[in-house]
């Protein structure tokens, strides 16, 4: 059907479960896209400014469109769930992240695949190897499960459920 791609999933407003299942409900409906696989959900502590905790997970899709289709379709669900864009890292109802794209390396003032913070980030890598640990990053050339392993965030992410 077309290329393999995982979004970061995440949400520290309102009922933070509700709106992650209304995402999910929402990218399961889009047109040439499949969820494969989701993850568990952990509950991460906030990096920024945000105050509250997030829940946190990364969903598996297969779908046919193209990078900036998907991510205009991923910013109307995110709209449509309440999310304001406002400071960098503030709160939000629902944060929809293209993490990888196949092996695709997109760099656009709008988009850049693989995201660009996403080896950083214990909350992306810990669900994120529970789905593709031996999933090599396009640009760094280690596996997802190598990247988790030389990490230096301390934040917490817990099982959540």
């Amino acid at each position: 059907m077309g290329s393999q791609v995982f979004i970061g999933v995440g949400s520290n407003l309102g009922n933070r479960r509700v709106y992650y299942q209304k995402a999910l409900d929402l990218m399961a409906d889009l047109s040439q896209t499949a969820i494969l696989r989701c993850s568990s959900l952990y509950e991460t502590e906030p990096i920024g400014e945000a105050q509250n905790w997030y829940l946190n997970g990364v969903v598996e899709l297969e779908t046919a469109l193209s990078p900036q289709q998907l991510l205009s379709c991923l910013q109307k669900i995110e709209s449509a769930l309440g999310r304001k864009r406002t400071k960098k890292w503030a709160s939000r109802t629902i944060d929809l992240d293209i993490l990888l794209f196949d092996k695709q390396m997109v760099n656009e003032e709008q988009l850049q695949i693989p995201h660009p913070e996403m080896h950083r980030r214990r909350f992306v890598l810990v669900p994120l190897s529970e789905l593709a640990p031996q999933f090599v990053h396009p640009l760094l050339g280690s596996t997802v499960a190598e990247l988790l392993a030389g990490l230096a965030d301390d934040k917490q992410v817990l099982h959540f459920g």
